[in-house]
């Protein structure tokens, strides 16, 4: 009886434990009227987190050893962000997890698929369903997660047109006329009514919505639309360049069916609703297998509290954010100041502002918008992200945007993103002039302690070529380390905000480790590792740096480093890097900066040491 007694009290033990577990099942087959159990799973994140929401209001026992919210592979299609709030956090000892079933893989995407291809003439059209009751406009189309063309006059972008001058009084570019002709009816009017121009300029690309162009003799005269024409005309850095030998700025036209001209492209007629393509050779727009994926969601996941109430006590396990959009440069265009960080005015002052501290007189003034992001996090504590997948964006991957303290990226893959791979910290306030030192009274607004490692970043800035694989902004405590970085158009890694020499609230980060090659595929001013402004206790040590591409279009074909300490940087070591030459930069530096032993003769241990550790390097490999 004895022994009876005690395996019936194990058995309800053992049931006990089970009922306990905080566990919450989804499924795309399952339905967010079922409870959530591994046999009747719910079918969206959303719904399984107000069911953890609810634990945790209630004092649900369950909660005692944390939450996990297990999804099935998929995947879970999105009409809108899957919003997690103050209610939704855990504590250390009780965080939530959201996390893929072992060896499958959960997709959080906000893609819209197209279906029903007919042949018309060497193109294939598909009509464009409404999205959430809606028209549907886009950028980017992928076919079996392979990024598509967007219609352009140029294939290869050696080949791309540059402009003659700039009047900047009457906001008009010249260009040469035959660069435009595709783009004008034979009375000499633009018949491609939403053609824009993507402009090199230093150390950013512009997207400029065309408004009209004149053809005057063997030149066109181009003018866009409001407000980037204001603010590209008005902003002087990073600027078009018109030189005495010819180099002057590239540009290419894009979004436009008469440019639709090359198998891999696609055009988007966004008055008859209906997408052409251009198909690759073999390649079945009919076949039921094909997947052809447009955009629709900005951002997918949005972590949000308030300074008093942050979210706390997040991670996200092997989860994949894809198929994100960003609209606002065929809305109001894309003039970005830096790293993709937008002006939302900006301009040239006389007298010059002398500041303090040492700092040059100040030319010009702006203000900074900053770019949508798949995954954005503010007021949070601790929010993790482990061995997940950011892939197929439409703008930022990863966004801490601010009031932010501590949270690891480690073991992610940030591949195919259109602009920046992961973002920390502020770039300036929307109302903060972005030349003046950030440090506000209440430090919580600061982004800290951070720790990205480990993480593998490939074909990211593929669209706003002045973006990067990681960039911080007005960040303290942050560590980046052992990552890989390959395939971008700029910098590897920027860090800090500023251009001031002035102490703000930028200290005590850390940049190590990490292997940085086949950077700059576009822009110049650029280093593997580039820093601005202010950072006492700052550190940037056993870095590789090799494999800089050489452009042929490029601002200044000189410029160009491997690491790059910049305007304002003061108080930074930069120390044992291994680079396979030794052109640096510092530029406008403060006072206290450390430079030791960089170069090739560096020793190799820390070359090799360099990037991936060996348990992430199958990061290189994922498909």
């Amino acid at each position: 009886m004895i022994g009876k007694s005690l395996k019936i009290a194990c058995s309800l033990l053992a049931i006990s434990s089970t009922l306990m577990a905080g566990d919450i099942w989804v499924s795309p087959k399952g339905n967010d009227f079922n409870d959530g159990t591994k046999q009747s799973p719910k079918a969206t994140l959303t719904s399984a987190l107000r069911q953890a929401r609810e634990w945790r209001r209630t004092g649900d026992n369950r909660i005692q050893d944390g939450i996990t919210i297990y999804m099935e592979g998929g995947t879970y299609a999105l009409h809108e962000p899957v919003f997690i709030r103050p209610e939704d956090g855990g504590t250390k000892e009780s965080p939530t997890v959201i996390r893929s079933i072992s060896g499958e893989e959960a997709i959080l995407s906000g893609g819209v698929r197209i279906r029903n291809w007919k042949k018309q003439g060497k193109l294939w059209v598909a009509d464009v369903p409404t999205f959430n009751g809606r028209p549907l406009d886009f950028r980017q189309l992928w076919i079996d997660g392979k990024k598509a063309v967007r219609a352009r006059d140029v294939e290869d972008f050696e080949k791309m047109n540059r402009i003659c001058s700039v009047d900047e009084k009457n906001e008009i570019l010249y260009v040469p006329a035959a660069a435009v002709r595709k783009l004008i009816d034979n009375k000499g009017t633009l018949k491609a009514e939403y053609a824009e121009m993507v402009l090199h300029q230093m150390w950013c690309v512009a997207n400029l919505r065309i408004r009209s162009v004149e053809i005057q003799d063997d030149s066109a005269a181009v003018r866009f639309h409001q407000p980037e024409s204001r603010i590209q005309f008005e902003h002087p850095w990073p600027r078009p360049m018109v030189t005495t030998n010819g180099h002057n700025s590239a540009f290419y036209l894009t979004n436009a069916q008469e440019l639709l001209d090359v198998p891999g492209e696609w055009y988007h007629d966004i008055n008859t609703r209906k997408v052409y393509y251009y198909p690759k050779e073999g390649e079945k727009m009919q076949d039921a297998g094909m997947e052809i994926i447009i955009p629709a969601v900005e951002t997918l996941v949005q972590v949000e509290g308030t300074l008093d109430r942050p979210v706390s006590n997040i991670r996200f396990e092997k989860i994949t954010f894809s198929y994100t959009t960003w609209m606002r440069p065929s809305e109001k265009g894309h003039v970005p100041l830096q790293a993709g960080m937008y002006l939302t005015d900006g301009y040239r002052i006389e007298p010059k502002m002398q500041r303090n501290y040492l700092n040059h007189p100040l030319d010009n003034q702006g203000w900074l918008g900053r770019p949508a992001a798949a995954v954005r996090v503010a007021a949070a504590n601790q929010i993790d992200f482990e061995r997940c997948r950011f892939e197929h964006l439409g703008s930022t991957g990863l966004d801490y945007e601010e009031a932010t303290q501590g949270g690891v990226v480690r073991g992610c893959l940030f591949r195919d993103i259109a602009g920046n791979g992961l973002i920390v910290g502020s770039f300036s306030p929307a109302a903060h002039e972005t030349h003046l030192p950030y440090d506000p009274a209440d430090r919580r607004e600061v982004c800290t302690h951070q720790q990205i490692n480990n993480c593998y970043f490939t074909e990211v800035g593929n669209e706003d070529w002045g973006c990067l694989a990681i960039a911080a902004g007005y960040v303290s405590d942050i560590n980046i380390e052992h990552n890989e970085i390959s395939e971008v158009p700029y910098s590897g890694i920027s860090l800090g905000w500023g251009w001031t020499q002035t102490v703000n609230c930028m200290r005590n980060n850390r940049v190590h480790a990490n292997l940085i090659h086949h950077y700059a595929k576009h822009m110049y001013d650029v280093a593997g590792v580039y820093t601005l402004g202010s950072q006492p206790k700052s550190y940037v040590t056993e870095n590789c740096v090799h494999s800089i591409y050489k452009p042929s279009y490029v601002h200044d074909p000189n410029h160009w480093f491997y690491l790059y300490t910049d305007e304002g940087s003061s108080f930074i070591t930069v120390r044992d890097n291994w680079t396979e030459g030794e052109k640096y930069l510092q530029n406008a530096n403060g006072p206290g900066n450390v430079w030791e032993n960089n170069g090739p003769k560096v020793d190799s241990s820390i070359r090799e040491r360099a990037g991936l550790e060996a348990e992430y390097r199958d990061l290189r490999n994922v498909r």
